[in-house]
């Protein structure tokens, strides 16, 4: 199927068209075109000119059109989520769950439309403030440009794009080359909403070219970006004067203490590690475990792993299927046997099946090696032994990411613990990391990133204050 750009309320055509590929299969799933600088330009203008009008639609009206889209997207959703399977390579199962949770983020964002408020300021707290009258209210920051990764095409769009609407803000979107098609079917949705022309528009191509454009153009007043930390770090040093809002990556530790459910624990690492081939951001990547249980909870966790089904994402009873690329298939499998030569042991995978990386456990890891210091966003995790509880933190914490963290326990005292002492945006307790619920604050410290997600803490990342206060009262 061809696809168009979306600029200005026209699907329009632009520069050389792109191919979509299934990623398991190679057969192509669309053919999209991809943007110039002046379709860049001609969105940012289009965006700028609704402004006035998005800012003094009424919050009803704009919760109204979110709410239509949620529906259109619930009554959709199965479609959707084979686009995903498709084009990003994500196991259906998973897939849907994205789509399910789309139509959460935005009615949630909905609902937040119309809780945008301020407060009264006591002016009169100062004797200089005597006769006056003070409040703040919240009002749109203007042009917001969206660039969004491939592994959740849809809800991390829609976590965008929903409370930016719900703010009153046009948005440019910048969708990941490898996943356009998904992002251009959610713009054709909140078409059909009865979302007014130049408040959204959908700009696939090079994110080198576009991106660039987008960060330095003093008329996009904030850039939202999930990715690579090398690319947002990279924005914000270029984006002067605007907010720069990141989500970035995460090498996500769990730590199993002695007294923990090791049969819980080991189901959620087989889960939660390899599921979408280990490609978010929270995925599991080091579990560090008491010395005492070491051995019964790598005994449990193996053959949940190997039980794991591996091909085609678009069958139902598939788990995980092939990272996005070939590129990233190869780096992955690099760095697996990177791993094994400095002493790594493979428990299990390390191989390939149906041209999908098997699941991979790594034992006798060390931190310096990069399957523990980087993000490898690849179905590989590694099990590492610790003798207390202030070497299990320590462990954690041995990386310059700081996204989310979990511990399983049934004490309270590690557990609160665990709550002061790793240093992550957030610690789940008898849960994985890679745990999250679309209303909730998201988001991480040190190079994970300098925001949270969710649409009630992104609509205030896309708002600012103005006060008013008013004399002679």
């Amino acid at each position: 199927m061809q696809y168009k750009l979306l600029i200005d309320g026209q699907w329009v055509d632009a520069g050389p068209a792109l191919e979509v590929k299934n990623k398991y299969n190679g057969q192509v799933v669309g053919t999209v075109p991809t943007a110039r600088r002046e379709d860049v330009d001609a969105a940012i203008a289009a965006a700028e000119r609704a402004e006035d009008i998005m800012a003094e639609m009424p919050a009803y009206k704009r919760a109204d059109i979110l709410l239509k889209a949620a529906a259109i997207l619930r009554e959709r959703a199965e479609d959707m989520a084979k686009t995903i399977a498709a084009e990003a390579g994500k196991a259906l199962k998973y897939a849907r769950a994205e789509a399910d949770r789309a139509v959460s983020t935005f009615t949630f964002a909905a609902e937040e439309a119309k809780r945008l408020h301020g407060e009264t300021i006591p002016l009169d707290a100062a004797p200089s403030g005597e006769g006056y009258f003070g409040f703040w209210l919240r009002r749109p920051v203007g042009v917001i440009a969206a660039i969004s990764p491939f592994n959740f095409p849809l809800n991390l769009v829609a976590h965008k794009l929903a409370p930016a609407l719900a703010a009153g803000c046009a948005v440019v979107v910048k969708p990941a080359s490898s996943t356009p098609v998904t992002a251009l079917r959610l713009a054709a949705i909140l078409e059909e909403a009865g979302l007014p022309a130049g408040w959204l528009h959908v700009l696939p191509g090079s994110g080198s070219e576009i991106g660039g454009v987008l960060a330095e153009d003093d008329r996009v007043r904030m850039i939202t970006f999930t990715g690579s930390g090398e690319v947002g770090w990279g924005i914000r040093q270029r984006a002067h004067r605007k907010k720069v809002a990141l989500e970035l990556g995460n090498a996500s530790p769990v730590l199993v203490e002695a007294d923990a459910d090791l049969e819980l624990a080991a189901q959620k690492v087989a889960t939660h590690a390899f599921g979408f081939a280990g490609q978010t951001c929270v995925s599991v990547q080091r579990v560090y475990v008491r010395q005492e249980v070491y051995e019964d909870f790598v005994a449990r966790l193996i053959p949940k792993v190997e039980a794991l089904r591996c091909g085609d994402p678009a069958e139902d009873s598939t788990d995980v299927g092939p990272v996005i690329d070939h590129e990233n298939h190869e780096r992955v499998l690099a760095w697996i046997e990177e791993a094994k030569a400095g002493g790594a042991t493979v428990l299990t995978g390390g191989g390939e099946e149906h041209g999908v990386i098997r699941p991979t456990v790594l034992a006798d890891v060390t931190p310096e090696m990069r399957v523990c210091r980087e993000e490898i966003f690849g179905p590989v995790c590694s099990v590492t032994p610790y003798s207390s509880l202030e070497e299990g933190f320590r462990l954690a914490n041995s990386t310059a990411y700081g996204l989310q963290s979990a511990i399983f326990t049934r004490s309270i005292e590690p557990a609160v613990k665990a709550t002061a002492a790793l240093e992550f945006g957030s610690v789940m307790i008898n849960e994985a990391p890679e745990w999250r619920v679309d209303q909730m604050p998201y988001g991480g410290t040190k190079a994970s990133g300098n925001t949270k997600e969710g649409p009630a803490y992104t609509i205030r990342e896309m708002t600012e204050e103005r006060l008013v206060v008013l004399g002679g009262v």
